[in-house]
């Protein structure tokens, strides 16, 4: 998957374009129906998929302290839209001057810029100075620019549309079952390793730490079942996140002991994908009750893993 971080014209290398316009936070089961759909019309026409989303929401811009929590990291985001099938990803910033264009002149953007055959979107998606342009306006006008336009109906869950406002209230409330449904797939968090306290190899589990980058959604302080995928590879996990209140002066993080792993993993991106809660975050006497409690935390995640074919 080719991608762009700023605006950029396509058309002329890439001239059989369907474009899927979303934010996309999240990826959820309902983005993932828009994407697979341009995909989709993409090898109909013998043309490519092209996803064109911003880099931040418009509510940084003008209203930053309602601006809600991301769910997931732009890396990780394009991950998965290449494992969708997106060959081109176009992330751009949106600022106060890109929110001066009217719909209409949105809609000559792409013309000018993709021409594209299609134009795939989802039931809420506005567009435009004040997001003016909806839906109806897209299918009405898409013909004057050059393209057909389709909504993709929403995908609902207990009667109402999956959305990454009803994904956010479930991470939040730590409700990993109904999170799993929401994205087709675990809640996962990818990030880089970075140098902790090596408290963990003192007492047989050592850990890789991920530091929590702000504006993002977590679930609750606990310990984890995960899946660690690394370099391709599966492993089991226990994952802590929390403040680690057992010893004084520990930052929020997450800490992974990665289960049948041996090597440096330094600098290096993780995937972990949360399974099922094990407990809540615990402060404990010493050292012993830590390990053994953790020694019980391996045993039951180990069920877990056996169960779902993972490590």
């Amino acid at each position: 998957m080719e991608s762009f971080n700023k605006l950029q014209v396509l058309k002329d290398q890439h001239p059989r374009l369907v474009v899927a316009l979303g934010m996309f936070d999240g990826l959820h089961i309902g983005h993932a129906s828009i994407i697979r759909r341009a995909v989709a019309l993409a090898r109909e026409i013998e043309g490519e998929c092209l996803v064109f989303t911003f880099s931040n929401h418009p509510r940084t811009v003008f209203a930053p302290a309602s601006a809600p929590l991301r769910l997931s990291s732009p890396r990780l985001r394009q991950q998965q839209m290449a494992a969708l099938g997106v060959d081109l990803y176009m992330s751009i910033p949106f600022t106060r001057a890109f929110a001066q264009h009217t719909a209409q002149e949105f809609l000559a953007l792409l013309q000018s810029h993709f021409a594209p055959r299609y134009v795939v979107a989802g039931p809420n998606y506005t567009f435009g100075r004040q997001g003016k342009g909806t839906d109806r306006l897209l299918v009405r006008e898409g013909a004057h620019y050059g393209f057909t336009a389709e909504i993709c109906p929403a995908v609902l869950r207990d009667g109402r549309p999956v959305s990454s406002t009803r994904l956010r209230a479930l991470i939040a409330a730590g409700d990993l079952t109904r999170a799993a449904d929401f994205l087709g797939q675990p809640f996962t968090l990818l990030g880089r390793v970075r140098h902790g306290d090596q408290r963990g190899r003192t007492i047989g589990f050592p850990t890789a730490n991920i530091d929590l980058r702000d504006g993002y959604a977590t679930l609750p302080n606990g310990a984890y079942a995960a899946e660690v995928i690394y370099n391709g590879q599966s492993y089991g996990g226990l994952a802590n996140i929390g403040n680690n209140p057992t010893f004084a002066g520990c930052n929020r993080r997450l800490e992974v002991h990665i289960l049948g792993f041996a090597g440096d993993l330094y600098d290096q991106l993780i995937e972990v994908r949360f399974l099922q809660k094990l407990r809540d975050e615990q402060k404990f006497p010493g050292i012993e009750a830590l390990t053994a409690q953790l020694h019980k935390d391996k045993a039951q995640a180990q069920q877990i893993f056996t169960r779902l074919h993972i490590g």
